[in-house]
């Protein structure tokens, strides 16, 4: 359905993800766009690769979608589901009663509604329609907010606090009695320490190790792997996931090393050493990982560089090390085995792979003249990095899907 989106998450006080905000290049103000959807995807059935239908983006989650004001007025689009969309819509002048009048046809129709953006310091005509509040955290002073939670308490609605960029921030306004939070406080991290890595870590260490070297023998692997029953487990799994593999059962550990290939036995040990690095942080952390990781090997593959070991794929996935390990990055790339190159980008150092990284970033907050400025420079067409990222999206909740079963749930906050 769609080919040029984003997505944000959308968390709970637990941290785990309650819903997406879709971001449309296509749309004004990153809103749903008011072409007709269907009709283009008609006219384009040759880009029909890239697009993206709601469940693949918002991997089986919520979708929060943003309308402008005139769309609500037309009417919504025939073929969104209101069990999965939240409609976004944003307050109105003092007696705009057309815009009342179509949230009410929208909520018959089924749809939860979100008020976004709602005047503090006047009452609003659509409270009484919404199921949930939008606050922008940068725009009032915590103070003005701290005052007007009485009243959407009484109103009975669920509360976002919108653009919540540091722990702390959530911190203080889970505790102001927000619901949801929006913003990427969760990919930073919680406070800087030097200790060593946990003993329990060293045989995932030398799993990293291996994935740096040019090549490897089978039987070492097999030899580190087989000595966690856990690990075992997460390798049959995703060697069993039809996004990995549609042909073959595979049903032992020795069996789905020889057929995934040494590029792929690299990515995969990679894959699970972060996974069981940071046992103790949001799904959603290693999620944009995963994606990310995906991406940038897309991305690498697109451009001829890093193939053995696979370098777009460790810059990506490693790219947040510091929030899931709660470390400086400057600090941690002299504990981890990884390439040069990928130390250089992950500190900062402008080569490509540094690039990659910044497209995903680019292309996670929806900030689509950086995505034209990078691409640019790399010489990549726009479109075609959408279709990357869009693959990107589909891997990564796929996989998601694979170690979720074998994922600690994050600890309570």
């Amino acid at each position: 359905m769609f080919a040029f989106v984003a997505r944000q998450p959308i968390l709970d006080r637990e941290k785990e993800v309650f819903a997406y905000e879709l971001l449309f290049r296509d749309g004004k103000s990153n809103c749903f766009p008011e072409k007709d959807v269907e009709a283009d995807e008609r006219s384009n059935s040759a880009q029909s690769s890239l697009k993206l239908g709601l469940d693949d983006i918002s991997c089986q989650k919520t979708a929060f979608i943003n309308f402008t004001n005139e769309t609500i007025l037309k009417g919504l689009p025939n073929s969104l589901d209101p069990k999965t969309v939240v409609v976004e819509v944003a307050d109105g002048d003092a007696g705009d009663y057309s815009l009342v009048s179509a949230c009410e046809n929208i909520r018959n129709l089924g749809f939860q509604i979100a008020l976004n953006g709602p005047k503090l310091t006047t009452s609003s005509e659509l409270l009484n329609l919404v199921d949930i509040v939008k606050i922008d955290t940068m725009q009032y002073a915590f103070a003005t907010i701290a005052k007007q939670i009485p009243r959407f308490t009484h109103a009975n609605v669920k509360l976002v606090a919108d653009n919540v960029d540091t722990q702390q921030n959530f911190t203080t306004f889970s505790d102001l009695g927000f619901d949801y939070f929006q913003g990427y406080f969760f990919a930073k991290p919680e406070s800087f320490s030097n200790a060593p890595l946990p003993v329990n870590k060293l045989s995932l260490i030398e799993l990293i190790a291996e994935t740096t070297k040019d090549n490897f023998g089978i039987d070492r692997i097999n030899e580190i792997i087989e000595r966690d029953v856990g690990l075992s487990y997460m390798l049959l799994r995703f060697i069993n996931n039809p996004m990995i593999n549609k042909r073959f059962k595979i049903t032992s550990l020795k069996h789905a090393l020889n057929y995934m290939g040494e590029v792929e036995i690299k990515k995969f040990i990679a894959l699970l050493a972060l996974a069981n690095l940071a046992d103790d942080k949001p799904m959603e952390l290693l999620h944009m990982s995963l994606v990310r990781a995906r991406f940038c090997d897309l991305v690498a593959q697109a451009r001829g560089t890093g193939d053995n070991p696979p370098i777009g794929f460790m810059a990506g996935l490693f790219s947040l090390l510091d929030a899931l390990l709660d470390q400086e990055m400057q600090h941690l790339v002299l504990k981890m085995p990884i390439v040069d190159e990928v130390k250089y980008a992950l500190c900062g150092g402008q080569n490509d792979y540094y690039y990659y990284i910044m497209l995903a970033r680019a292309f996670e907050s929806g900030t689509w003249m950086k995505v034209r400025k990078i691409a640019d420079s790399l010489q990549l067409d726009q479109k075609v990095l959408h279709g990357l990222f869009n693959q990107a999206i589909v891997w990564g909740n796929s996989v998601r899907q694979s170690i979720s079963p074998h994922y600690p749930a994050s600890k309570p906050q």
